[in-house]
């Protein structure tokens, strides 16, 4: 309920001259104004009733001495008592009681000043005193306790994912725009979204409005009566504890530094999710009501707005922001990455809105402490960063990598890049002028390592600089596992393999804008030069056994040599198939390109020297014809070892 047109609980204009002032305006304008609405009517009438009701007690103070002040006093004090014996509270029982109430406290307040600047020489003026002082004392704390119980009866029910919010022009917000509560795709759909309003933007009523007047009344009052450390104290307390609530809501416990820590990163990884959402939620729009509504009751009244803003929120506040330090002090394990990348990012967002809440002096303390937990975020993220590039240069096998197929470190690295692709500005603001770029490894080949990375033209973003160092760091440690295999045909398999795969992660996905086309094209070229090494090494003294030694119309090659040689071809032929079937090429049209280059190489061979050498040869040493030869190469690369047991004769 609203007090409406009760004003003697509202700040005094200071000085006489101030109320000369205003008294002459309204005589100016009640002169020129004949046609009064009912509102101001009323306000009139009340101003009217305060006035006389001064006149009474001033009256009483001249006129009737001790005796008047003492009736006075005794009605307040009947009219405070009569409360006391009440359980109910006032504000429960209709506007009129609680206008009543607040006119004789504010009559307890005025004899208590009046009393306190007269001259008291007799006992029985002291005991006037004393029983003023007691009757306002009596006031304030029913008042402290109505306060405290019009804040909580009339808070207003949140339910977060259905939130609207109250913006500056009046329109509404869908907080489903902001935060997806309780989504886990949230990662993947929301992570990204930046809110470009400020916190004052997102208003929601925490308490309802029609009870604002009420609570303003009470807090002048009391800070008039001298008790505004109570009223602050009443406040703090019921908005601590809605804010408190407001964190179990959002499903944030309240952890030690010491229990993160301890925190297996599973668990860890689903509260630092959760931890996310609530910055986005408890800040906007949580906090900026918290400030709105404290603004609403104590602006009047100095600093106590930021007082109290800042001592009901601090304790909340400083829970999450406790959480994100341990999480920056945690260890850098390169799968962290990420989750401090989405801590840092929803604190370097809401840095402004923090900024404007906490700018007072009270305030200075979360305000700091919000900045220092931001570095030191940062710090981290840059040391897991390093970590990574770490871990990929050390990463190291025992033994060769099945069939030459992808390894699963390409697939990690890659697939991690492509999740960092998406924190592009963020850590194009944290890498910038940060040494510790990986240099390449010495262990490249001085004729590979141009292809290795040390393109950086046209891609001189510090993101892109680290992302092509990490692919330079993994094509080095490729390069020493391609070692492992005795077959050098496998080693550029192998090579090719994973090169292709790190090219086209690159070219399908956000990394194209970051490693730019030039990267590509060498990158191309370089798993195209591993598959034509993988063909020399495996086919050229194959295909050798079919060349032509001098005239081929002559006699200078025997039969007997055609045939040994027709022979060993067919032998080095099967085992390549036998062994090649087994080795793997994921990428369906690598595979399908490799075996077509093949094919045309060994099949264009091999008709011509059976062509030119079948009148040399009788045909039953013709083991296989083209077609034949041609069917079993699109046999390799399937990952399943086969043996040519039954030739396909036609």
């Amino acid at each position: 309920m609203a007090m409406e047109g009760y004003e003697s609980v509202a700040p005094q204009l200071e000085g006489e001259e101030n109320l000369i002032a205003a008294a002459k305006h309204i005589v100016r304008a009640l002169g020129s104004n004949t046609n009064l609405t009912e509102d101001v009517k009323k306000i009139l009438a009340d101003l009217g009733s305060q006035l006389s009701s001064m006149a009474t007690i001033e009256d009483n103070m001249v006129e009737g001495g001790k005796s008047g002040i003492e009736e006075q006093l005794s009605a307040v004090q009947e009219k405070i008592m009569s409360w006391e014996a009440d359980e109910s509270m006032i504000w429960d029982s209709g506007p009129d009681e609680a206008v009543e109430y607040l006119k004789a406290v504010d009559e307890a307040r005025k004899l208590t000043e009046r009393l306190e600047n007269q001259c008291l020489n007799s006992e029985e003026e002291k005991e006037l005193l004393r029983r003023a002082h007691d009757a306002l004392q009596m006031a304030m704390q029913r008042l402290e306790a109505e306060f405290k119980h019009v804040l909580v009866q009339h808070r207003q029910p949140i339910e977060p994912e259905h939130m609207s919010f109250r913006s500056s022009e009046d329109d509404a917000v869908d907080v489903g725009s902001i935060v997806s509560f309780g989504d886990d795709s949230f990662e993947e759909s929301t992570h990204r979204d930046s809110i470009s309003r400020t916190a004052e933007d997102y208003i929601i009523d925490l308490v309802h409005p029609a009870v604002i007047p009420d609570l303003k009344c009470i807090a002048n009052l009391m800070f008039m009566s001298n008790y505004e450390h109570e009223c602050c104290q009443a406040y703090v307390i019921v908005r601590k504890d809605a804010l408190d609530e407001c964190l179990v809501n959002l499903e944030m416990e309240k952890l030690s530094i010491e229990d993160v820590l301890k925190m297996e990163w599973g668990a860890l990884n689903s509260k630092i999710k959760r931890w996310v959402r609530a910055m986005k939620v408890f800040v906007r729009p949580y906090l900026a009501s918290e400030k709105w509504l404290c603004d609403q009751i104590f602006a009047e009244l100095g600093s106590a707005n930021f007082v109290c803003f800042v001592e009901a929120a601090k304790a909340s506040m400083l829970q999450l922001l406790n959480f994100a330090e341990a999480i920056s002090i945690g260890s850098h394990q390169p799968e962290r990455l990420v989750r401090i990348l989405d801590m840092y990012e929803v604190l370097a967002d809401l840095l402004p809105d923090i900024d404007a809440l906490f700018l007072s002096e009270a305030g200075s303390s979360v305000r700091l402490e919000y900045h220092e937990v931001l570095k030191r975020l940062a710090d981290s993220v840059r040391a897991t960063f390093l970590e990574f590039e770490n871990a990929i240069a050390s990463n190291t096998s025992t033994s060769p990598f099945a069939g030459g197929a992808i390894h699963h470190l390409t697939r990690y690295v890659m697939n991690y890049m492509r999740l960092l692709a998406d924190y592009r500005d963020t850590l194009n603001l944290l890498l910038k002028n940060q040494d510790g770029l990986a240099a390449i490894p010495d262990m490249i080949p001085a004729k590979e390592e141009e292809s290795f990375g040390r393109d950086f033209s046209g891609c001189f973003s510090p993101m892109a600089l680290y992302l092509q160092s990490l692919t330079s760091i993994l094509e080095a440690n490729l390069y020493e596992k391609s070692k492992l295999y005795r077959d050098a045909s496998l080693q550029h398999l192998f090579l090719m393999n994973n090169i292709h795969y790190v090219t086209q992660k690159v070219k399908n996905s956000e990394l194209r804008l970051i490693f730019g086309d030039k990267w590509i094209r060498k990158h191309n070229w370089k798993f195209q030069q591993h598959a034509m090494d993988y063909e020399r090494a495996t086919w050229s003294s194959i295909l050798s056994l079919l060349k032509d030694e001098g005239n081929s119309s002559s006699n200078s090659i025997s039969k007997t040599l055609l045939k040994e040689r027709l022979r060993s071809f067919y032998v080095a032929f099967e085992e390549v198939y036998k062994t090649q079937t087994a080795w793997v090429i994921p990428d369906v049209q690598l595979r399908e390109d490799l075996r077509i280059s093949t094919s045309l190489k060994v099949i264009q061979a091999y008709r011509t020297f059976v062509g030119r050498q079948l009148y040399h040869i009788s045909e039953k040493h013709i083991k296989y014809n083209a077609e034949d030869l041609q069917d079993y190469l699109l046999d390799l690369f399937e990952g399943s070892q086969k043996s040519m047991h039954n030739p396909h004769r036609r």
